[in-house]
């Protein structure tokens, strides 16, 4: 009776009988199917999490290009996978700024205030920057970094006349300056493949240590007295009639005249007036410093051939940018960019890394295995239509990437802020308060020569 049954059902060996597989049997087999695969794509590693895996990566910083590791690619590879999604039930940014009718000075906030400030600067990579021509100008300045506030490894490169615009404004000396420069270099080529190059001087020729320069920049403002909020991630801001007010997730109360926003792109405060609105245009970057370049004395501004290629299911158009590096004589950073619009399809970062290993070696004439990868760099920079960005909350104004002041080359960042700083920082401005139309109206006469502001009732 056993052997029957088994017999009907295929079981014995010799049977030439089959169960027809139930609708349930098929779906778990097809279940089962799918993570063998998923489990064979994960032990698949791509060459970039092979390089980047192989690399000891320490001191990650924050701001733009601050990080190296190859979970922090994947992370930003989510962030732009969301960006480029045309999901429409995505969720509502948080509410990190709220408006609150009344004094501050007599609300029960008031007594757990750590210290009041006429300025503070969130987002200290580049904030220190405008903090520390604020605190010249006799100003109270704080800066909040969420992470210790420090600069990132790879360098960047800039022009020397920018530089000086730190020495116009009192931030440094020209020796602090000459002691930050790692590497010099020229000539410097833009050019298309096939085009009659262009050599040009003194041009985005020089390679500075983020930090170094970060380094001596804060030990400036904390002796003009400076404070800084290092390891503090921001909550909240609740503007009131005579102060706004920053709250950090550990609950530290800082009111003070005027908050400016330097956090960048990806900013708590600028999501909340975005709403989450996808940019009209992104610049994707990739790159590495590598060592091992033989011919290593000039540097290239913007390089590029002029055919388009398919990564993906995108088709796009790649520019280079390439450098000596101040850490060593054979040391070269290269640079990988394009712009797209970002929608569904567009490269990921690690899609743009894999051809990257493949055009770069052809690109600066070497070969792959002869180079020893130091450091890979990627990173996203957005840009909207309708830039700068007018200031949407009183007591509260965008500085740098968050308020959208940024060129299609440079993307935004150290060099964009050197160019800014003297209009940024020049003068005083003393107001009154009124209602908010007329105050917003102040407040953008007032982004042509940005200063400090005093609210009085």
């Amino acid at each position: 009776m056993a052997a029957a049954v088994l017999a009907e059902f295929g079981l014995l060996s010799g049977c030439h009988r089959r169960l027809k597989a139930s609708p349930l049997l098929r779906n778990e087999t097809k279940k089962r199917a799918g993570r063998v695969q998923c489990l064979q794509a994960q032990t698949v590693r791509s060459r970039t999490q092979r390089i980047m895996e192989g690399i000891a990566v320490s001191g990650e910083v924050g701001g733009a290009g601050g990080a190296y590791s190859y979970n922090a690619l994947k992370r930003l590879d989510q962030v732009w996978s969301s960006i480029c999604s045309d999901e429409t039930d995505k969720q509502e940014p948080q509410q990190v700024v709220s408006t609150i009718p009344g004094l501050f000075s007599k609300s029960n906030l008031a007594g757990r205030a750590v210290d009041t400030f006429d300025v503070i600067v969130c987002g200290g990579t580049l904030g220190i920057f405008l903090a520390t021509a604020l605190s010249c100008k006799g100003l109270k300045v704080a800066v909040v970094e969420r992470n210790i506030l420090k600069g990132r490894e790879q360098e960047w490169n800039i022009s020397k006349k920018e530089l000086l615009e730190l020495v116009k404004v009192g931030i440094l000396e020209e020796d602090d300056i000459d002691q930050a420069i790692a590497a010099k270099f020229n000539p410097n080529r833009c050019g298309f493949e096939g085009k009659d190059d262009i050599w040009v001087e003194d041009i985005l020729n020089l390679g500075i240590l983020p930090v170094k320069l970060i380094e001596t920049v804060k030990k400036r403002f904390e002796a003009l007295g400076g404070v800084i909020f290092e390891g503090c991630s921001v909550s909240k801001f609740s503007v009131y009639d005579d102060a706004v007010v920053l709250q950090t997730t550990d609950e530290i109360i800082l009111p003070s005249r005027l908050v400016i926003d330097a956090m960048g792109n990806f900013s708590p405060i600028l999501k909340q007036i975005r709403r989450e609105r996808k940019p009209d245009g992104v610049c994707l970057v990739v790159g590495s410093c590598a060592r091992g370049f033989r011919n290593n004395s000039t540097s290239d501004v913007i390089y590029s051939s002029s055919s388009v290629k398919r990564i993906g299911d995108s088709k796009v158009h790649l520019f280079w940018e390439a450098f000596p590096s101040g850490s060593g004589p054979k040391d070269r950073t290269t640079y990988m960019f394009t712009y797209v619009n970002p929608q569904p399809g567009c490269p990921a970062l690690e899609e743009l890394l894999e051809e990257y290993w493949d055009l770069m070696p052809k690109y600066q004439k070497v070969s792959l295995d002869d180079l020893e990868i130091l450091r890979v760099i990627y990173g996203i920079f957005p840009t909207y239509r309708g830039s700068p960005l007018p200031a949407s909350f009183n007591r509260i104004l965008q500085f740098g990437d968050a308020s959208g002041i940024q060129s299609p080359v440079s993307f935004g960042g150290f060099g964009s802020l050197t160019r800014h700083l003297g209009r940024l920082s020049d003068g005083r401005v003393t107001i009154t308060y009124f209602s908010p139309p007329h105050f917003q109206f102040i407040i953008l006469i007032a982004l042509g020569s940005f200063c400090w502001k005093t609210f009085m009732i």
